[in-house]
């Protein structure tokens, strides 16, 4: 059994930001730092991106990644989960009589994403055991305070919670939308990326951004830039 893989999820098709796995950031195909991330990290076995895009593949595959085989009309449309992805890449490889102990799924559109934030990940996913590592990032604003707007009028969502100093409220996290690094055989009886024995990797916020609209892609650009140090 071989060690591990690194899984990079780039379908062709995206609605909000048009051709968005290969767009420029900062000159480069953004697919290529997740790709450069893996490669630097020194961990897997193979480094391979799944797609159903052949100028996708081509992209990949000048970046240092492998295309041995593409993703189905199953898993390439709106509706197909991270985990379908993910689930179909194991199976190919088994067909091929390969098989992975561990995984890390790779966005790629993650270009905060460094070689050393991998490699500390995976090396918590072997030292807590733990089925997933999930990368999460703290509110900066506690949801607990939130307001809704009902008929034209601000109401708190949590009336109880609105006159709570923010630091007597329970930290809350989100999924940073980066990466997971995964147990192979719990995956598969499991079937989900949030598993069962999910261990936290929390991040820097500085070093967090989604990227679902051109002016994600902007912020991110300009945060890139400043924590780099990088020009254009």
């Amino acid at each position: 059994m071989e060690k591990s893989v690194a899984i990079i999820t780039a379908r062709g098709g995206s609605r909000r930001i048009p051709r968005k796995n290969i767009k420029p950031f900062l000159g480069r195909p953004i697919l290529e730092y997740s790709v450069e991330a893996a490669l630097q990290a020194a961990l897997f076995d193979e480094v391979m991106v799944s797609t159903d895009d052949r100028e996708i593949a081509q992209a990949a595959e000048r970046a240092g990644a492998v295309v041995p085989f593409f993703r189905s009309g199953d898993t390439a449309d709106d509706f197909a989960t991270t985990a379908d992805v993910v689930e179909e890449v194991l199976a190919s490889y088994e067909r091929m009589g390969r098989h992975f102990r561990t995984a890390c799924c790779i966005y790629p559109t993650a270009p905060f994403v460094t070689a050393e934030t991998i490699r500390t990940a995976m090396a918590l996913l072997e030292q807590e055991r733990a089925d997933c590592v999930i990368p999460v990032v703290k509110f900066s604003f506690p949801p607990q305070r939130g307001v809704v707007v009902r008929e034209g009028r601000l109401a708190p969502k949590w009336p109880e919670n609105m006159a709570k100093r923010s630091q007597d409220l329970e930290p809350l996290y989100h999924d940073c939308g980066q990466f997971y690094c995964l147990d192979v055989e719990r995956f598969r009886q499991q079937k989900v990326i949030w598993m069962e024995n999910a261990v936290p990797f929390i991040q820097d916020e500085r070093y967090v951004q989604d990227i679902d609209t051109l002016q994600d892609w902007e912020i991110a650009e300009m945060k890139y830039q400043l924590l780099r140090g990088r020009t254009v």
